[in-house]
């Protein structure tokens, strides 16, 4: 039971470094409060929340991945190896795709209620 809780601690150590370290992980975080805020104002359903979350999840996770790649090939690679390069891009590309997917999914959920409730 104590491996469990050490690999428990280990992981949140892990969020709190790139929540600290990392300005898109903060904007990305800052972004999942303000989704689920307006979800709570617009009072969505459960599949909408559940959309909502595995997106949040998704960006975020992709986020801490990226974190973990660049940490990874900095230290595997001081100077900027081609290599290396193309490593770090392709994991930002995929926090990218990620994040623009998930906005389109906060739109297409939270958009029309949210519409419906400035107009009325």
């Amino acid at each position: 039971m104590n491996k469990f809780f050490s690999s428990f601690g280990v992981a949140i150590a892990g969020i709190g470094f790139a929540l600290r370290t990392q300005s898109h992980m903060r904007f990305h975080a800052a972004a999942a409060i303000i989704a689920c805020c307006l979800g709570f104002i617009v009072s969505l359903e459960p599949l909408e929340w559940a959309i909502i979350l595995i997106a949040i999840a998704v960006v975020i996770s992709a986020e801490m991945i990226n974190t973990a790649v660049e940490q990874a090939v900095n230290l595997a690679s001081p100077t900027i190896h081609p290599v290396a390069k193309v490593a770090k891009d392709v994991a930002a590309g995929a926090v990218l795709f990620a994040a623009v997917i998930s906005a389109i999914i906060g739109l297409l959920i939270l958009g029309p209620p949210l519409w419906h409730l400035i107009m009325n």
